[in-house]
């Protein structure tokens, strides 16, 4: 069966995207953390990254690193947090997140966003992106 993180790539559900290309796409999460907390989901359904071939991982880090130079452009943030928690959906993903503590990795203190504050941050990452020639 697709899990969530499928069917947002296959477009079957809405999502603020600001990566994609042949073997993964990155979106903002509906549970930010932090303002332009982004999900970097490769295409393939990967359960633990301990099963993922290395050379997707080393994809989606790359990727991951992208999209966190975009957030030290946007949000000039203390660090960029990069997390693999895995709990919440089986299907491999790295959380991005802009941080000033440690406390902004809880998940605890998850929010939510609604499409349009979602669109528009999603919007600052890729400007960024383009901005700083790391766009896809």
């Amino acid at each position: 069966m697709a899990t969530i993180f499928t069917r947002i790539l296959e477009g079957e559900l809405p999502a603020s995207f600001v990566w994609r290309d042949d073997r993964c796409a990155a979106f903002l999460s509906i549970a930010p953390l932090k303002p332009g907390h982004t999900l970097v989901v490769p295409f393939e359904e990967v359960d633990h990254w301990l099963d993922a071939d290395p050379d997707l991982m080393d994809h989606l880090v790359g990727v991951a690193r992208r999209i966190g130079r975009a957030q030290e452009h946007v949000y000039r943030p203390e660090k960029v947090g990069l997390m693999l928690a895995g709990l919440e959906v089986p299907h491999l993903h790295l959380h991005v997140v802009p941080i000033w503590s440690v406390h902004d990795l809880d998940f605890a203190n998850a929010g939510s966003a609604d499409r349009a504050e979602l669109d528009t941050e999603a919007a600052k990452i890729t400007e960024a992106l383009e901005a700083l020639g790391l766009s896809a």
